[in-house]
């Protein structure tokens, strides 16, 4: 069921230590920290690494360590606010690449494996096995259709591979889930794959419409959705949402869960008025929010 040593030391190699500065002023500062730390996944020998958006937003300076002890800057190629993904280039050729796969190619049950960074030179890795296979809603305004939850927990910063045993690259890791077990997410890399030539093109996915954004931390109750926070000058809080407002509706149309709601919202575009009905000490109150372009708040 676990790798052998022997893969894991073929792609020991492909898996990098990046370490990100970020300006005091960055809107995601505040929440994620002026220097972060995190994983990284080389996808082409020409010096394109794949990683998870939250590591490197907002870098002013992004430094990413091989494990031969050689370092270089990187550059932010493309980056996908709404799946969570990034793409960095490096001036490096020649690099050993990790095969791409495909989470259609898995089931529940199948065996897997981790590799991640602690350390500038230093790779863990950590096996088992494919858990859930679906949609995967959380609490930051996000929504993945298809996700990878396995048992093989992330054991170093997030950002890392999810390889099958056959060695190739199903997913980038992007957060542990310890409310119940030592679980752990993935991103199907197929979401890198079908987006590619736009990632390279535009720096973006440019085909995929795009969502209104409000800037809320949403938490879900038996009866509805409930606000537990709020990103610092987002439109919701500029707007007068506040912590502890029980959303009741979106454009007249009553919301009963975290899912109904962001559906509800990203019928609209950035720039479109959105009208939300909230329960606020025993009052049911009315306002409109504009609705902003997540990429563009934290670029």
């Amino acid at each position: 069921m676990d790798a052998s040593v022997e893969l894991v030391r073929q792609l020991r190699s492909t898996v990098v230590h990046i370490r990100t500065e970020v300006p005091a002023e960055h809107p995601s500062a505040r929440i994620l920290g002026e220097e972060r730390f995190g994983s990284g996944t080389v996808i082409d020998p020409s010096g394109l690494i794949l990683t998870v958006n939250y590591v490197v937003m907002g870098g002013e300076s992004i430094q990413v360590s091989f494990t031969q002890g050689r370092r270089a800057k990187a550059e932010i190629v493309a980056q996908d606010f709404e799946v969570g993904l990034a793409l960095l280039k490096v001036k490096r050729q020649g690099l050993q690449a990790a095969e791409a796969g495909s989470s259609e190619e898995i089931d529940c049950g199948a065996p897997v494996f981790v590799l991640a960074s602690t350390q500038p030179q230093e790779r863990r890795v950590s096996g088992g096995l494919v858990t859930y296979l679906g949609e995967f809603e959380a609490y930051w305004e996000y929504l993945l259709e298809r996700g990878i939850v396995s048992s093989a927990f992330n054991p170093g910063f997030g950002g890392g591979a999810l390889f099958t045993l056959a060695g190739r690259m199903i997913g980038v890791v992007s957060l542990n889930l310890n409310e119940v077990a030592r679980n752990s997410l993935a991103i199907p890399i197929e979401h890198y794959c079908a987006n590619q030539e736009e990632f390279l093109r535009y720096g973006q996915v440019v085909s995929r419409p795009k969502r209104a954004w409000l800037g809320v931390f949403a938490y879900a109750l038996e009866d509805g959705v409930v606000v537990a926070g709020l990103v610092p000058q987002g439109p919701a809080e500029r707007s007068g949402l506040r912590e502890g407002d029980f959303i009741v509706s979106v454009d007249r149309e009553e919301v009963s869960s975290r899912k109904g709601l962001y559906l509800a919202l990203w019928r609209h575009g950035p720039g479109e008025k959105i009208q939300l009905e909230v329960m606020r000490d025993r009052e049911l109150k009315r306002m409109e929010i504009l609705g902003a372009d997540r990429a563009r708040f934290y670029k």
